[in-house]
């Protein structure tokens, strides 16, 4: 005999209002069905009433963990309207900042599911580790959410002292190296409540459509900073972790390569950052008529920004987001298929969820 247990729309495992209806027989999961739209911000509505300065600092708070990945790509859609190019050191500065938030995502992540494994001593050592994270961006930005960094051509602030930073990235990664990744690869915890879960294979994840990290952990090497490169990623030299298990393990272990990878980024972006101006003089922005959309490769993958304007007008006529979570939920359905009930918080917890700015 089935029946139906409902996991939220609030519930002590979900970082957000949505809800999973569970189909079980017993303590197996065999059927589910997933519910979104708890939250409605209106933030597209409110785009089209907000001049281009404004827009910029409304579409940053989308995402409170990824706000300068929104900003960012917004930036470059208005850029692609107005014919303005960033100059070189602005292109670093933004390389420099959205890995920093990369890191600051996949760590918070790792904290949190070490905390649904039962594992609360990782919980503690990941949020410790945050922590840093979090003061090199407010060493920068001067704030540790919402960091205010891009505007159209360019960046507001510059990085007075790279090697300051440099010094903070360096024990970052070898506190990373030495106590996160072995602990998550090794130990006894980590192992039995991930291995085997929560499978999403090479095939479901091609037919789902799955973006970022969700994506590499079923064996798909997807990653627009190699395949289409923005701001400097041309520049740079780094690997695409990609693991074909497609269980909660694999996506444990690709955002921890991931780290490894940012900070890799990081020391080349903070050596190499050339001199000059860090945005472009200019003041006021000729937007011409048309649509112009900006991919990024978000912490959760594949944020698309579509924007579209009239010439002469201070306010844009369309602004559209396309969030990783929107695209990664539908593989919940099968990652839950046949698993445990008590695995399933953990399981959608794997895909580092964000259903308030895809609900927005």
């Amino acid at each position: 005999m089935s029946y139906k247990i409902p996991m939220g729309p609030y519930h002590p495992a979900l970082e957000e209002p949505y809800k999973l209806d569970l189909i079980c027989e017993g303590e197996t999961v065999c059927d589910s069905k997933l519910r979104i739209g708890f939250n409605f911000r209106g933030i597209e509505h409110l785009a089209e009433t907000r001049n281009y300065i404004q827009v910029v600092a409304l579409m940053e708070r989308v995402c409170g963990i990824c706000s300068n990945i929104h900003t960012l790509t917004l930036c470059q859609a208005m850029e692609g309207l107005t014919g303005l190019t960033p100059p070189p050191r602005a292109k670093y500065i933004r390389v420099i900042m959205a890995e920093l938030e990369r890191l600051h995502s996949h760590v918070l992540w790792a904290g949190i599911a070490a905390k649904l494994m039962g594992f609360k001593t990782m919980f503690m050592t990941c949020f410790e580790i945050r922590e840093k994270v979090m003061d090199v961006l407010c060493a920068i930005s001067g704030n540790r959410v919402n960091y205010a960094m891009n505007r159209i051509g360019g960046v507001n602030r510059d990085i007075s002292d790279p090697q300051a930073i440099l010094k903070m990235v360096e024990a970052l990664e070898l506190e990373m190296a030495h106590t996160v990744i072995p602990i998550f690869t090794t130990s006894r915890t980590a192992i039995s409540r991930c291995a085997n879960i929560g499978v999403l294979t090479t095939e479901k994840a091609v037919s789902c459509g799955v973006v970022g990290p969700t994506a590499r952990a079923s064996g798909l090497p997807q990653d627009l900073r190699r395949a289409a490169p923005y701001a400097a990623y041309a520049e740079m030299e780094f690997d695409v972790p990609v693991q074909p298990a497609g269980d909660v393990t694999a996506r444990l272990l690709v955002r921890a390569l991931e780290i490894m990878e940012s900070c890799k980024i990081l020391r080349q972006a903070l050596a190499k950052l050339p001199p000059g101006e860090f945005h472009t003089p200019d003041d006021k922005f000729p937007f011409i008529t048309g649509t112009a959309t900006s991919r990024v490769e978000a912490p959760r993958g594949e944020v698309m920004y579509s924007v579209s304007w009239r010439e002469g007008s201070r306010t844009p006529s369309r602004v559209h987001v396309r969030t990783p979570t929107f695209a990664n939920m539908p593989a919940i359905h099968w990652m839950v298929m046949g698993a445990r009930l008590a695995d399933t918080p953990l399981i959608q917890a794997s895909i580092d969820p964000c259903y308030s700015c895809t609900d927005r």
